[in-house]
C-alpha cells in the first residue's frame, strides 16, 4: 500500500511542527504567506530552533511578532568554526531573559567533513549541562551519532527533550523514552524507501512522538526536491497514522499533547 496515495481526511485537527528553521532565508521572500498557510492547515504552534549565535536576535524578532512562533537557542554541531567560547558562556542567560521554551538545535554530528569531534563534544556537553540547570527541554541533532548521544544522556541524568529527524531502531526509541526524551519524525518516514523508519514509527508508543518538518530542509514523498515548509505537516501525521492503521485525528491529537507537555506550550 502506498501511505501516500490516500485521501486527507476532512477534519482538520490541530498540530505542533516541532521543529522549523523559520529564520532560514529561504523564507525571505514569503515568509507571511507561509505562515498563513500552515495556520490554514491546523498548525497551532512552532519551535523554532537556533543553530549559532549570529541567529539568536533574528529568531527573537522573528518569534516576538508571531505568537505562535517559540524559539529555542541553541549552538548546533555542523557550525562548529561559528561557535566560540563566549557563546555558551552568554547562553544561559540569553535563554534565561528571552523566553526560551528550549535548548537546542544541539548534539553531535559525525557525517560532516571536518567534524571536529572533540569540539562537538565538549559543546553538547555544556549545553546539557545548561539545560539541566536552567530545567529546560533539549532539542537534539545526532547523525551517525545516536549511541554516542544516549551514551552522553545517560551520563548527565535529568533531562527531558526530543531528538530531532529521528532514524534509530525501536530499541533505540525505548531507550531514549526511558531516558525522558521523545523523538521528532519528519518528511523522511513519508519516503517509501524508509522501511526501518517506517517500522519503528508503526510500532514505538504514541506517547513518544513528536511531529516535525525540519523546513525549509527534508521535504516529504508528496513534495521531493521542493523548499520544505509547516503547512506540509499533516502529510506527515496522515502517513504516521495509515503506517498505525489509525485515523488521521489519534495522531494530531497524542503528537500535539506530547509537544504541549514537554515544551509547556498554551492551548492553541
Amino acid at each position: 500500500m502506498n501511505v501516500n496515495s490516500l485521501p486527507k481526511s476532512h477534519v482538520q485537527p490541530r498540530l505542533v511542527d516541532s521543529h522549523a528553521h523559520l529564520d532560514d532565508t529561504a523564507f525571505d521572500t514569503d515568509r507571511d504567506a507561509m505562515l498563513a498557510r500552515a495556520d490554514a492547515v491546523g498548525i497551532e504552534h512552532i519551535v523554532v530552533p537556533a543553530t549559532t549565535a549570529a541567529s539568536w536576535p533574528v529568531l527573537r524578532a522573528l518569534c516576538a511578532h508571531h505568537a505562535n512562533l517559540h524559539a529555542a537557542y541553541g549552538l548546533h554541531p555542523m557550525f562548529m568554526r561559528a561557535h566560540v567560547d563566549e557563546h555558551l558562556q552568554n547562553l544561559p542567560q540569553w535563554l534565561s531573559d528571552h523566553h526560551a521554551i528550549a535548548v537546542g538545535e544541539c548534539g553531535l554530528d559525525f557525517f560532516i567533513d571536518d567534524s571536529q569531534p572533540d569540539r562537538q563534544r565538549a559543546c553538547f556537553t555544556r549545553q546539557l549541562a545548561i539545560a539541566r540547570e536552567l530545567n529546560l527541554p533539549v532539542i537534539i541533532h545526532a547523525r551517525r551519532a545516536l549511541e554516542e548521544v544516549i551514551g552522553h544522556l545517560r551520563r548527565v541524568k535529568d533531562l527531558h527533550g526530543v531528538v530531532h529527524s529521528f532514524s534509530g531502531s525501536r530499541e533505540q526509541a525505548s531507550q531514549l523514552a526511558d531516558l525522558g526524551f521523545l523523538v521528532g519524525i519528519g518528511g523522511p518516514v513519508t519516503h517509501e524507501r524508509a522501511r526501518r523508519l517506517r517500522a519503528t514509527v508503526a510500532d514505538i508508543p504514541l506517547d513518544t512522538l513528536l511531529l516535525e518538518t525540519d523546513a525549509p530542509d527534508q521535504p516529504g514523498a508528496l513534495h521531493r526536491g521542493q523548499r520544505n515548509e509547516p503547512a506540509w505537516l499533516p502529510d506527515i501525521a496522515r502517513c504516521i497514522a495509515r503506517l498505525r492503521d489509525v485515523d488521521d485525528a489519534v495522531i494530531a491529537v497524542a503528537t500535539t499533547a506530547n509537544a504541549r507537555r514537554l515544551f509547556r506550550l498554551p492551548p492553541g
